[in-house]
């Protein structure tokens, strides 16, 4: 069967152990058999268009043969057969290998699946493959369940309980032939055969051997399938876990063991550094990694890896694919599960195994969202929870990681739309601080050393500390002591506004502080009280001369007292959401119409000497203070983060210097 080459010759080959052998030969008469008419009818849809892709049917057929070997297992460890009585002495060969073996043959157009499993009797093969729906794994686990003897173990052991995948075969056969005989001692030899038009036959076989072989004979157009790296390749990608050994053209084609399977602590590192290369398809070692099972709420086995490459351009995207692969009993469902993570893990690689998820026929698509959601929410909380853990253990790695990783963190605050989940994440978020240089603190250490009577949480955006230190909205938040997150990346505010609260604490940036502020903090009511300030009749006039000049521009103007050594500044009401529209969107609409849009408010330091000399030059030069004015203005927004291109000040700028310049 395999490529003509002879038996002496592969026998000889280092490794070769091969049990299939063209021996079989059907004998007597044969019965014909219709298929039941729910079959007929429903068996063009199976073969056609159950399942999405075709490879899939060497899935079914090796999970198939995998039920096979794990039904007997368990039959000769017992002593009694649980569904006829049967003592385990009355079984042949008990004591043979449990195997899978494979041939392709692509002269021939076949391809051979055989395991040594428990094999059918003549009653089997008509109610087992003459029944389409009908699962005889299913029936197998019912009656074990019944008879109080099936472990927890033997139950997940069993792969099918959905009685179509056999039929999967037709999607690439012309015919279907099927050797099997009972492992009962002295049950025949038997040969199904079909070409799933409707009908079958059923006769008996001499040279049988113990268990089930199928043999497919390809369409013409599905001849890929009687390759041999093909076949490996999907071996490799679907039933690599199997718990039986598969040989494939006599050499074992599943080589690595599920090691999610096993207790944590009896996995070693060179395990979990095998294992990630492998899922991950990649030649790096784990950062982290993540490996638990638990029953509650949802039976789940997983092992996640984090990695230690840094994310790259196409990862960063959120087209990218999950790297985290569905198992259910060491078979593949899903290489890459849509909602089995948020989009925001999707960095993540590893497995899942949970056999609480239900399935369609073809155990392709995922059907209840209900448990979908649950198994979701239950591993990203674990997840949550085991960074949470490592950032307190091990806070250098964990710092490592979250430079290279902190910007999925900072999208799920933004894209999730549980505000307890937001906040878990929050926990995980590092800042520089006012009070610390060179050290990044998080939130809970944030909130732990707030001053006492300190109801909000302020953060300031700049691209740097030093500009930071230098804002003109941090002079009065440093003046009285008050801690405040410095904000480097430019979409860090955002994070921020959107998470908007964190353990009941109000995240409030300082533009929003100082322009909230009432007015007996601004110096606006103070008679001309503040030392060293324009009086109150100066200001009077001041404030609408500089709105009068500004028309269009500001909302407002008005003094504040919460400024030293800068002259003035201009708030908006939402400072992230305003700097974000300027970035993004502010080319596609006229400045007439951005102004309107922000509603600026100018606030001016009425002790800033520039400002006193403004006054005196509305009257002395008004055509200096015009142009000084609208460059204090400009500056300010500059400042704020509100333009989109600093260069367009220069022709002011020079207009301004020019006329300074005339005077002398």
């Amino acid at each position: 069967m395999f490529a003509r080459r002879t038996l002496s010759t592969k026998v000889a080959e280092e490794g070769y152990h091969s049990i299939i052998r063209d021996q079989e030969k059907a004998v007597g008469t044969s019965d014909k058999h219709e298929f039941q008419a729910e079959t007929r009818m429903l068996l063009d849809i199976v073969a056609r268009s159950l399942y999405s892709d075709k490879e899939v049917f060497v899935r079914e057929l090796v999970s198939n043969a995998s039920d096979a070997l794990e039904k007997f297992r368990f039959l000769i460890q017992t002593s009694t057969d649980a569904a006829s009585g049967t003592e385990t002495g009355e079984f042949a060969e008990a004591d043979r290998s449990l195997e899978i073996h494979i041939g392709t043959n692509k002269q021939d157009r076949q391809l051979t699946i055989q395991d040594t499993g428990i094999g059918m009797t003549r009653e089997e093969l008509v109610a087992n493959l003459g029944t389409i729906a009908r699962s005889g794994s299913k029936h197998f686990i019912e009656q074990l369940k019944e008879s109080g003897r099936g472990t927890q173990e033997n139950v997940q052991n069993i792969i099918g309980q959905f009685g179509v995948g056999f039929y999967s075969a037709f999607m690439v056969a012309d015919r279907v032939d099927v050797y099997t005989r009972s492992s009962r001692t002295g049950a025949p030899g038997l040969k199904w055969s079909s070409d799933g038009s409707g009908t079958f036959e059923i006769q008996e076989a001499e040279n049988v051997a113990i268990g089930t072989k199928i043999i497919i004979h390809l369409k013409a157009d599905c001849r890929e399938f009687a390759d041999e790296d093909r076949i490996r390749e999907v071996i490799r990608r679907y039933s690599n876990f199997v718990g039986s050994p598969i040989f494939l053209n006599g050499k074992q084609a599943n080589q690595i063991q599920p090691i999610w399977l096993m207790e944590p602590k009896q996995v070693t590192a060179e395990q979990h550094n095998e294992f990630y290369r492998f899922v991950g398809n990649t030649f790096d070692t784990p950062r982290f990694t993540l490996h638990y099972k638990t029953d509650v709420p949802l039976s789940i086995r997983a092992l996640l890896y984090f990695p230690e490459g840094k994310p790259g351009l196409f990862e960063m995207s959120r087209d990218a694919d999950s790297g985290v692969a569905l198992y259910t009993r060491k078979v593949l469902i899903q290489s890459k599960t849509e909602n089995l993570l948020p989009k925001w893990l999707r960095f993540l690689k590893g497995v899942v195994d949970s056999e609480d998820i239900p399935l369609n026929l073809s155990r392709e698509l995922l059907q209840n969202s209900a448990l979908i959601r649950k198994l979701r929410t239950a591993l990203t909380n674990r997840t949550l929870r085991f960074l949470h853990d490592c950032s307190q253990k091990e806070p250098e790695s964990y710092d490592k990681f979250y430079k290279d990783y902190g910007l999925f963190l900072k999208e799920g605050i933004v894209t999730s739309q549980e505000q307890q989940e937001k906040e878990e994440i929050a926990k995980l978020l590092r800042f520089e601080t006012s009070k610390e240089p060179n050290r990044t603190v998080s939130l809970p250490e944030y909130c732990q050393r707030q001053a006492e009577g300190q109801k909000d949480i302020y953060y300031l955006a700049a691209p740097n500390r030093t500009l930071a230190e230098a804002s003109p909205y941090y002079e009065s938040l440093k003046k009285r002591g008050i801690e405040v997150l410095f904000c480097y990346e430019a979409y860090d505010e955002l994070v921020l506004m959107q998470l908007g609260m964190y353990l009941g604490k109000n995240l409030v940036s300082v533009e929003k502080e100082m322009r909230r502020s009432d007015a007996s903090t601004d110096g606006q009511d103070g008679d001309g009280l503040i030392e060293g300030s324009l009086l109150k009749t100066q200001i009077d006039e001041l404030l609408p001369w500089i709105k009068d000049k500004l028309t269009g521009k500001v909302s407002n103007v008005k003094t504040t007292g919460k400024l030293d050594t800068h002259p003035c500044v201009v708030t908006v009401e939402e400072m992230a959401a305003a700097r974000h529209f300027i970035k993004t969107q502010s080319h596609n609409i006229s400045e007439e119409n951005r102004y309107a849009l922000l509603q600026p408010q100018f606030e001016i330091n009425p002790k800033h000497p520039i400002i006193k000399k403004l006054h005196k030059l509305t009257t002395s030069d008004p055509e200096l203070a015009e142009l000084l004015a609208k460059q204090l203005f400009s500056n300010a927004m500059v400042g704020a983060g509100l333009v989109d291109d600093p260069r367009m000040l220069l022709t002011s700028m020079n207009d301004l210097l020019q006329k300074v310049l005339d005077k002398h």
